[in-house]
């Protein structure tokens, strides 16, 4: 039998949309999207897919993946980032990573770089075992940590483990397109061979006469903490700072120290910041945590004060629906039947039956039943 031809990459949606209301009919009850499917999966409008095409290990606990995107795929923004798909031990989840390729690759594909993280079953699952040819289910581009369509001024940017990724990808894509100002980087990594990305940073920085590298190693040397961040590291690595437009990324530690710095100078409005996890406030030492109920799926576990519900729910057994993990996406979000649950970013308790409660920054207020 002859195989459909693959819809070239610039051919118009709407087209493709057109011709399969009309085979739908002959479809019925699927879509003639799920046959396209069975020959390839990138060929699908019902769902969006990525193939893995290529792996490159950056460091020893990070890896490159190369995607390249079926039918329904819009190009991205420097800096944004994509929910993915991690089929593992027989469940999927769903985590989301920045996209640390420009917009303007010439093959269709992006990347995304992910680090071994402690305790992080999926990160380390990406890093060992993804594959060439497997195929993940994605989301489309989002987040705001980008760079203006205006030209920014002098950019200053902050990174530091794999917080690079954004960064990486706003760079780059300011030398595609001919327009990198004077750009200061600052980048923090353990030793030399963790800095991920490492090798193109340096040939970024040294085929580009407007780009400035600062690699900055934290425990190296003999008193390390010299090379935590601080505002005088900053006035000798980058005299001008003040007039610049500061993106950083990165641990929460040194986002605080930045944001700290940067409001002391009463130049906050030109930070920007990305987080790859929720800022928690302090939970009260008096606070306690209670038993779990999640009503669907019949589970009991017991959850503390300061441990999220979805975090709870994973280490039940369960699998719930979920995205970013830090109350952005709201992909997490389900009913509380009753009890209290705490919001660990603002500490505010939630005890009405039918409040919303987001499981990935929520944790027990005491015994609480959820809709899940």
């Amino acid at each position: 039998m002859r195989q459909p031809a693959q819809p070239e990459p610039g051919a118009s949606p709407s087209i493709w949309s057109r011709l399969s209301t009309i085979t739908d009919y002959f479809a019925w009850p699927l879509r003639t999207s799920h046959y396209l499917e069975l020959v390839n999966p990138l060929w699908t409008t019902h769902k969006m897919q990525a193939r893995v095409v290529k792996v490159w290990d950056e460091t020893k606990d990070a890896r490159t993946l190369t995607l390249r995107p079926g039918l329904n795929w819009r190009g991205h923004r420097a800096g944004q980032h994509v929910r993915v798909g991690i089929p593992a031990n027989g469940k999927h989840y769903t985590r989301t990573y920045t996209i640390s390729s420009p917009p303007e690759r010439e093959d269709d594909c992006f990347t995304i770089t992910v680090k071994a993280i402690d305790k992080g079953t999926i990160s380390h699952h990406i890093v060992r075992n993804i594959k060439v040819g497997d195929y993940l289910p994605i989301g489309l581009p989002q987040g705001d940590f980008y760079l203006p369509d205006a030209q920014p001024i002098q950019p200053l940017f902050i990174t530091a483990g794999s917080g690079i990724t954004p960064a990486f990808s706003m760079i780059n894509s300011l030398i595609a397109q001919g327009r990198l100002p004077d750009t200061c980087h600052i980048h923090y990594a353990p030793h030399e061979f963790d800095v991920v990305l490492g090798k193109e940073l340096k040939a970024m920085d040294r085929y580009n006469d407007r780009y400035h590298l600062n690699l900055i190693y934290s425990r190296e040397g003999d008193d390390p903490s010299g090379n935590r961040f601080s505002k005088a590291q900053l006035d000798a690595l980058c005299p001008d700072w003040k007039d610049r437009d500061v993106y950083a990324c990165g641990p929460p530690s040194l986002l605080e120290a930045i944001e700290q710095c940067m409001e002391e100078a009463g130049c906050s409005r030109q930070l920007h910041v990305e987080r790859f996890r929720a800022p928690f406030t302090e939970i009260p030492d008096d606070a306690v945590g209670g038993r779990v109920r999640f009503a669907q799926s019949d589970v009991e576990a017991d959850g503390d004060s300061d441990t999220p519900l979805l975090k709870v729910a994973e280490e039940a057994g369960m699998n719930p629906p979920h995205g970013c993990r830090m109350g952005i996406c709201h992909t997490c979000n389900t009913t509380l039947v009753s009890g209290c649950v705490r919001d660990l970013r603002t500490g505010e308790v939630l005890n009405e039956a039918g409040s919303i409660v987001q499981t990935c920054i929520c944790a027990a207020a005491g015994d609480c039943e959820l809709d899940l």
